[in-house]
């Protein structure tokens, strides 16, 4: 449960602007995939929650849908040991799901992780793999009760003000608009996985939602100031941080990156047991977001990590991961 001294924090705006945002309507084939969740984990489940791509176009015939299934407890979730114990050692586990369409199949993959933990990324993880996708725009389909419902929205809530925190540092003191705030923060955090989006599908994906950032920005600033102060002319203020605390949070910045690259590495080979064709898929984004064809051999596919590894070297080399 939320430490509730996490909640007193936590702006009433901020936790509000996060409700509208969670309830906001979906296309309704996105209902299918909350059904087969539901029976698939039936009393373990906590909460399904949408985001990604697919959650601004609805384009269910050729992209795949992003959820996260937040459950009680790893045990009662699997009926493998190992399933629950990897989930338990590093979280969250990847899965693949198909179901029908109207007119074609529906594909998603969806990432199964404790409450517990999704607070604690939210909140506490020194890398970002929680906090900077839930920071963005989302949507609650499911919540076993309100309890739970609240619990979601808090930990959204502390991953907007844990994103933006570990951001602001790393920006010029002065005025500042929201979009370079986000568009900056995106960046950083593409930068500690294993991902190598530009900045301009960063500023993209910030100009898709303009109102939304905004509102959570607007929000976020009475837990942030004087960090933050949002000026008359619409501009924020950024405040001035010591050469000694902007050069710990460039260091913390560099760690990220290279324990991302470890735990990126690490997380694909755990997806080899858990996601049906991960490889095919992971070439495929690579693909799409750097117009990089990574080849998958025969010997590589029998050796997921050594695939993991030739890939961050190919990044590297071509200056696309740094």
């Amino acid at each position: 449960m939320s430490d509730p001294a996490d909640l007193q924090h936590i702006p009433d705006l901020l936790l509000q602007e996060i409700a509208i945002q969670d309830a906001l309507p979906v296309h309704p084939a996105f209902q299918v995939f909350t059904d087969a969740l539901k029976q698939r984990f039936g009393d373990a489940l906590d909460a399904v929650i949408l985001y990604g791509s697919c959650l601004r176009t609805s384009d269910l015939t050729e992209g795949i849908a992003d959820f996260y299934v937040l459950i009680s407890d790893y045990r009662l979730a699997y009926s493998s040991p190992l399933l629950a114990h990897l989930n338990n050692w590093l979280p969250p586990n990847v899965f693949y799901l198909e179901v029908p369409g109207s007119t074609s199949v529906m594909r998603a993959k969806y990432a199964v992780i404790s409450t517990a933990d999704f607070e604690r990324g939210a909140r506490q993880w020194f890398h970002p793999y929680i906090w900077a996708r839930f920071a963005q725009p989302a949507r609650l389909l499911h919540a076993r009760d309100e309890q739970i419902r609240k619990r979601v929205h808090a930990a959204q809530a502390n991953a907007v003000l844990k994103f933006v925190s570990s951001t602001l540092p790393m920006l010029e003191s002065g005025p500042c608009d929201m979009e370079t705030i986000w568009a900056t923060g995106l960046m950083l955090t593409y930068a500690a996985e294993l991902r190598a989006e530009r900045e301009a599908r960063a500023r993209h994906l910030v100009q898709l939602d303009p109102e939304i950032y905004s509102k959570l920005t607007v929000a976020a600033v009475p837990a942030l100031s004087p960090m933050l102060n949002l000026q008359i002319d619409g501009l924020y203020h950024i405040g001035s941080v010591s050469p000694l605390e902007k050069l710990k949070v460039r260091i913390h910045w560099r760690l990220r990156r290279w324990q991302g690259r470890v735990l990126s590495i690490l997380r694909l080979s755990k997806a080899t047991m858990t996601f049906r064709d991960c490889l095919d898929y992971a070439a495929w984004k690579i693909e799409r977001h750097t117009g990089i064809k990574v080849e998958i051999t025969p010997m590589l596919r029998r050796h997921p990590v050594l695939w993991g590894y030739k890939v961050m070297w190919q990044l590297l080399r071509r200056g696309v991961l740094r």
